[in-house]
């Protein structure tokens, strides 16, 4: 690797919010940054993320911990952005109604308080007081998380490119990575693409659901889990959440999972079921109508749009669930950032990237749990036991 003070060739493959976020980052820092994406930057994963900045169901304590000081960051690196990224806070309600469910709520408060989060009980009544424009019906147990917000993954990622485009780095849109020139030693000369070649003194991969395929081109194993999901937009409607921007609902009682739903900076709403760990597939608009119909139940605002169906998104998801963070050993200057929730993390993420790359560090004390060599010594048992995280951990 070139010395830390010098100026050093970075190429970061993948321009979702995470590539996105690093590219800017180490560009902010005078290094020479190629940001390759195979199609438009945000299109991928990050443009179907429900886009919740949360530290809650975030297990053990010490990924927990990761995602809540990246919660905490999310105002200087909007700030440092400069422009509108539709973060917004004012947190996250949720309410149960069934009494099973209500206990697990209750336990799942309890424990986040034991970690120092501001999560609390709220009774119905505050929970109407909270939000007016919901119709929330019989609560047998609720909760507010305070610190909770939301932002649009698609102005962050426009936001990086505009200011690396000022900082003079080369976005290439639409091109694919076809293989590695490696040296002798197994480092990476050369990222190949369909458009040429790019000289790389540093390699950073945050390619999404691709950076497994991408990886083993140098050797290096990275694992995933099928993460199918779907949420879906609306046409355009006038502000009907005024306090709390993320809301979860309960079932029906018919059988179907729980809704989710916030509204965008341009008026739209987002909408999904069951929670962010579900897998789902049906991106047909009878179902986009069933959710929409559904939802309205809890926010009768909702009526008066339309449902617009968004097609199944395959979301990041290294095998255990858990961020994959880190140089290789196989191929010493590639850097692997793979991660779901990728939207709460993308400011943790791109800071310790950048300082890693940047300054020849190893932010040891919070990545070892996150590197990617966990993954070269698994068994085929171990595989499998992998290919079903718990929720939770995500």
């Amino acid at each position: 690797m070139t010395n830390k003070h010098s100026e050093r060739r970075v190429v970061v493959i993948g321009g979702g919010i995470v590539g996105a976020s690093i590219a800017w980052r180490i560009a902010a820092r005078g290094q020479r940054v190629t940001l390759i994406d195979k199609g438009e930057p945000g299109s991928g994963a990050s443009s179907h993320s429900f886009a919740w900045i949360n530290a809650g169901a975030k297990e053990p304590i010490g990924y927990h911990n990761l995602n809540r000081r990246s919660l905490e960051m999310w105002p200087r690196f909007a700030t440092a952005l400069g422009e509108d990224v539709g973060l917004r806070w004012g947190g996250k309600v949720s309410w149960e109604t069934d009494p099973v469910a209500a206990e697990q709520l209750q336990a799942r408060v309890q424990q986040l308080q034991s970690w120092g989060y501001p999560s609390r009980q709220v009774s119905a009544q505050e929970l109407a007081e909270l939000e007016p424009a919901l119709e929330i019906g019989p609560v047998v147990a609720a909760e507010y998380s305070e610190n909770e917000g939301q932002v649009e993954p698609q102005m962050v990622v426009d936001a990086c490119i505009r200011r690396m485009s000022e900082l003079e780095s080369l976005i290439l849109t639409g091109a694919e990575v076809i293989d590695f020139d490696r040296d002798a030693d197994g480092g990476i000369r050369a990222v190949q693409t369909d458009s040429g070649d790019f000289e790389a003194d540093t390699v950073v991969l945050a390619a999404g659901t691709d950076t497994t395929t991408l990886a083993a081109m140098s050797n290096v194993y990275i694992p995933q889990a099928e993460s199918p999901g779907v949420v879906i937009r609306t046409t355009p409607l006038p502000p009907l959440l005024h306090n709390v921007p993320v809301v979860y609902a309960p079932p029906l009682g018919d059988g179907r999972r729980e809704i989710h739903l916030r509204q965008c900076a341009d008026g739209r709403f987002m909408i999904g079921e069951g929670d962010q760990e579900s897998l789902a597939e049906d991106d047909t608009q009878s179902h986009a109508d069933d959710l929409l119909s559904r939802a309205a139940q809890y926010l009768p605002g909702l009526a008066e749009a339309k449902a617009i169906p968004v097609p199944v998104g395959w979301r990041p998801m290294p095998l255990d669930g858990y961020p994959t963070l880190g140089y290789t050993t196989e191929t010493p200057n590639l850097y692997i950032a793979l991660t779901h929730s990728g939207v709460t993390l993308a400011p943790v993420i791109s800071q310790l990237a950048a300082l890693e790359i940047c300054e020849d560090v190893r932010a040891d004390a919070v990545l070892t749990p996150y590197r990617p060599e966990r993954f070269a010594t698994l068994t085929e048992e171990q595989v499998a036991e992998m290919a079903h995280p718990r929720a939770g951990h995500r």
